[in-house]
């Protein structure tokens, strides 16, 4: 670094360098450039060089003071101090890249496999440096005022690895010339320790006892870089208000209010940023993340694989080999897109070909991978088995594993490593072996070479049942977000990959060592899984259990653990999802129902659905075609549902051939939320008139309105139609379509259940609805009229049908305006002898304790009555007390009620008790039922009354797809995006 001269920063040198008559023009110039730089005034006319020297730093920040110094040296041709100046700020710019270059040494190059990183990211991240350089070239096209570019990137992506190389890269003169004078280096564990700072102090943080050229750094902005590493690790919440943004680089502010001033450029205007993080749903990310902003993605691409392993094995054979290997199985693929993990994989991989050993056969799996890879790091000098010494660096590393993650703790200090039994050797030993290395985030401490590899050690550490131990560095009260660890699905699957005789076998015979609890492991998870079996609830999804076993492939132990499983619920987001789902559905010989998460699209992959499988019920909410095809093959299925995404004319050219095959067993097709209108209900009217299985159509929450519905009708009077059920809740109808939906009602000979709630229908669309069913042509057993917006005006006419018609069954008219007087009248016709029906659906009706007298007479004298929903209604203490008085008769038939029972005084609450214990098998409706969860969700096709599906091994299938976003709806090729 060249030398600083001591009268680089010295105002008073300057002005003494001019004379009487420099000095006066000087605070002329000077004058205007205050005003020019909007800083505050004073009066200099009169000061001396040495008052002026003294009042300017006191009175504007350093960047501005030097600034109008060379701006008023240039205009007054005082050359020589304006070349002093240059050379200043020149020597400071390479005292800036001498800084980063110590802070930037080459750890890694004192680790194999960072050696070759290192040469591996320089050669394949061309495209990576191409982004950066331009982002931050104000005349290229992908640059932008105020632009942040974010690299993000996986645990171990090589996010630190590309910085360090482009910063190096810069340090050269190979990068960013003429366009970055200055770097700031930021991590967020360096963030994470500071309370309160200045600018000024943030930058000179790594500067020789805190000296940096504040001044000069801030002089140009847009030359200046911030890096900001691990944004998604910042313990703080980065929401700060604008008006306590800052923008003097002096003042001492709370670090989330600098980094905000920063970001928004309320200090520095026009820097550049650099941010890298892992994907995150965190604030701080999208906080920040602009749409002018560059983003780019670190991960291994399939092309870029094949370069790293050519690369490290230096044969191509045998690097085609290895490949072949990963590319079978997801599990691998997901591993080897890390660098880090990619190289453990290729490490054991070429020392498996080195031994002459079927690296095929003995490397399937992760378990196998880190098993290689540990044996062959800790007994590469003990020949073919270990001494007890690398026994006991295994137990003492796996403490060390274990007591890490119990207590959140990655990165460990030298205390800890010695509270384990650790030495200076061992610690030596280890870091030779790529176990254990030191951290690139936290100064003198140690973690181990990828989290994969002390999630191995912990699963180690529980089969051998070493000691629960509590390490130094675990009883810190603060950690890092990074730090907090809390899912165990890798170290349980890692557990259940060492139950396999054969994987386990790698670690025993080279340690010459039994894992003590194996067996009682296997035990345990048998008869935990017997346990679930009798309170399913406990598990809500069974990917984390299907990873364990695919990762076993034991095949009795694997038959064993879910021979119980009667009911699965699969979240599937990747390919592997999907791959280890397809291998534990397999065992599953006693499943009945599967509910099914789809949250991607997969290409070319083995449907999950075979043609072998026994469905009954399918729910998908995608034009996925492929899969339905494959639905169109399977006999079993009676039940497909394709919701929440826009339905193309290809897609209902498909339906109708699906359900026109003669094989074909659909009878429920649910088109539900499908944006579905008047348009499209010619091509449903021609799926109802093509005769075939289906007896049941869902199409609620579509705006089919009027015309939409008119078009429907003439459908469903037409010969072909055999239509039992139809379900049109919330489908923007109103009266006007009544007339027409009255003649299908009236002539349709299949027409069994009708489901108009929550439509605009009004008392005369509901007359026109109900007036069919005083006729013995109209064969309606169910009809539901609930949020109608029909008043009590009409329920005489209700009331006739009720007692007249023998056929109807269940009638649900909640949410409408009945009031007391419309349910007297409902109640003569519930009285009458001829009324059949079996439920009455009378919620939030606003009934009072009024009607409650007659309510209490249907109760006693209704012989059929078997269901009854009166919540939300205000019947008051009285009116509750009289309902409750009746069904404690004997007369009584009633199985299920809802009755408000909320704010009930203690006399009426204990004739509440008196009923349910004179009456235990009556059932009570809670407060939070509603009509949809009665039923929609709540009760299964194959429960209810006059169900049309079939019972066989597998009664639920349900399927989740991505919605399609509205800007590609009129794509048919259009990609999902997600819920």
């Amino acid at each position: 670094m060249a030398e600083s001269d001591s009268t680089d920063f010295d105002l008073l040198w300057y002005l003494e360098n001019l004379s009487d008559k420099e000095f006066q023009s000087f605070k002329k110039y000077l004058a205007r450039k205050i005003l020019d730089f909007k800083l505050p005034q004073f009066p200099l006319i009169q000061m001396t060089k040495e008052e002026l020297a003294n009042v300017l730093p006191i009175s504007y920040e350093g960047q501005y003071i030097w600034n109008m110094l060379f701006s008023i040296f240039s205009m007054m041709r005082k050359e020589d101090l304006c070349r002093k100046i240059i050379g200043r700020r020149n020597r400071n710019q390479e005292a800036c890249k001498a800084v980063m270059r110590r802070k930037f040494m080459l750890q890694w190059e004192s680790h194999t496999f960072g050696k070759f990183h290192y040469k591996f990211f320089r050669d394949v991240s061309s495209d990576v440096f191409y982004i950066l350089q331009l982002a931050y070239d104000s005349t290229s096209y992908y640059s932008a005022n105020n632009l942040n570019v974010f690299l993000m990137g996986e645990r171990a992506s090589g996010k630190t690895m590309v910085i360090n190389l482009a910063v190096l890269r810069w340090i050269k003169g190979e990068m960013w010339q003429n366009m970055i004078s200055y770097v700031v280096h930021l991590t967020s564990h360096e963030i994470n320790q500071m309370t309160n700072s200045s600018l000024a102090e943030l930058i000179a943080k790594d500067w020789p006892d805190g000296q940096a050229p504040i001044a000069d750094i801030l002089s140009d902005p847009k030359k200046l870089l911030f890096i900001l590493e691990d944004l998604d690790n910042i313990r703080f919440e980065l929401n700060v208000n604008e008006s306590a943004l800052c923008s003097n680089s002096t003042q001492k502010v709370p670090i989330p209010v600098l980094l905000v001033s920063l970001l928004k450029r309320k200090m520095a205007p026009g820097c550049w940023f650099l941010i890298s993080s892992r994907p995150t749903r965190g604030n701080n990310v999208k906080s920040f993340l602009k749409e002018v902003d560059c983003c780019t993605t670190l991960q291994l691409s399939k092309e870029k694989r094949e370069i790293y392993f050519n690369s490290f094995f230096k044969d191509r054979q045998r690097a085609s080999a290895a490949l072949q290997l990963v590319h079978e199985d997801e599990i691998l693929v997901g591993l080897c897109r890390v660098a880090i993990l990619c190289w453990i994989t290729c490490t054991v991989l070429k020392r498996q070909m080195d031994k002459g050993r079927d690296f095929q056969l003995c490397c399937q799996t992760p378990t196998d991978l880190h098993a290689h890879f540990l044996a062959d790091a800790l007994t590469s000098e003990a020949g073919l088995t270990a001494n007890q010494y690398h026994l006991g660096l295994l137990k003492r590393l796996c403490l060390l594993a274990a007591g890490g993650l119990f207590l959140s703790t990655l990165n460990f200090s030298g205390e800890d490593l010695r509270c384990v039994g650790f030495t200076e050797a061992d610690v030596s030993v280890l870091q030779a072996a790529n176990i254990l290395l030191p951290s690139s985030t936290h100064k003198d401490r140690y973690k181990f070479i990828h989290l994969n590899v002390q999630e191995f050690c912990t699963a180690i550490a529980f089969l051998m049942a070493v000691p629960n131990y509590l390490i130094p560095s675990g009883s810190r009260e603060y950690k890092e977000k990074r730090e907090q660890y809390s899912d165990f699905n890798q170290v349980f699957t890692f557990i259940f990959g060492l139950l396999n005789a054969n994987r386990r076998k790698i670690l025993e015979t080279s340690f010459g060592y039994q894992l003590p609890m194996v067996d009682s492991f296997k035990w345990y998870s048998v008869g935990y899984m017997k346990y679930l079996d009798r309170d399913p609830e406990k598990l809500t999804h069974h990917m984390p259990l299907f990873y364990c076993l695919y990762e076993n492939r034991e095949e009795e132990f694997v038959k064993t653990i879910v021979d119980a499983l009667m009911e699965v619920t699969v979240y599937l987001r990747s390919d592997k999802d999907m791959m280890v789902s397809l291998y534990c559905l397999d065992y599953c010989c006693h499943l009945r129902t599967l509910k099914l998460s789809v949250q991607h699209i997969f290409q070319n992959k083995e449907p999950l659905i075979r043609p072998t499988a026994r469905l009954s019920y399918v729910s998908t909410a995608s034009g996925f075609e492929d899969l339905l095809k494959a639905l169109a093959r399977n006999r079993s299925l009676t039940y497909l549902s394709i919701n929440c995404t826009s339905i193309s004319l290809n897609m209902f050219s498909l339906l109708h051939d699906i359900l026109h095959e003669p094989t074909c067993q659909i009878s429920h097709l649910s088109l539900m939320k499908c944006d579905l209108r008047a348009s499209e209900c010619e091509e449903i009217a021609s799926l109802l008139i093509s005769g075939g299985s289906l007896r049941k159509l869902t199409l609620s929450s579509n705006p089919l309105r009027n015309d939409g519905m008119n078009i429907l009708c003439d459908a469903l009077l037409h010969p072909n139609c055999t239509l039992i059920s139809l379900v049109l809740v919330f489908c923007c109808l109103t009266e006007n379509c009544c007339s027409a939906l009255g003649r299908v009602l009236l002539f349709s000979p299949t027409l069994r259940q009708l489901d108009l709630c929550v439509n605009r229908l009004k008392n005369y669309g509901v007359l026109h609805v109900t007036f069919p069913l005083l006729f013995p042509t109209c064969q309606l057993e169910e009809l539901h009229l609930s949020g109608c917006f029909f008043s009590s005006d009409i329920c005489q006419y209700i009331a006739i049908v009720i007692a007249t018609n023998e056929k109807l069954r269940s009638l649900e008219i909640g949410s409408n305006k009945i009031e007391d007087a419309g349910m007297q009248l409902l109640c003569g016709g519930l009285r009458h002898p001829n009324c059949m029906l079996v439920n009455i659906g009378l919620e939030e009706c606003m009934l009072t304790s009024a009607c409650c007298r007659s309510l209490a007479s249907v109760l006693t004298t209704n012989k059929t009555l078997e269901r009854l929903n009166l919540l939300q209604n205000h019947l008051g203490n009285d009116g509750v007390a009289k309902l409750l008085e009746s069904l404690i008769s004997p007369d009584c038939v009633l199985k299920v009620v809802g009755l408000p029972l909320t704010g009930l005084n203690t006399q009426t609450q204990q004739l509440l008790m008196t009923v349910k214990e004179r009456k235990p098998s009556l059932t009570f409706l809670s407060e939070t039922w509603s009509l949809k969860e009665g039923r929609e969700i709540g009760v299964t096709p194959a429960s209810q009354p006059g169900s049309i599906i079939p019972n066989s091994n597998l009664d639920y299938m349900f399927f989740k797809f991505p919605r399609m976003s509205a800007a590609m709806r009129t794509s048919n090729t259009a990609s999902r995006q997600p819920l």
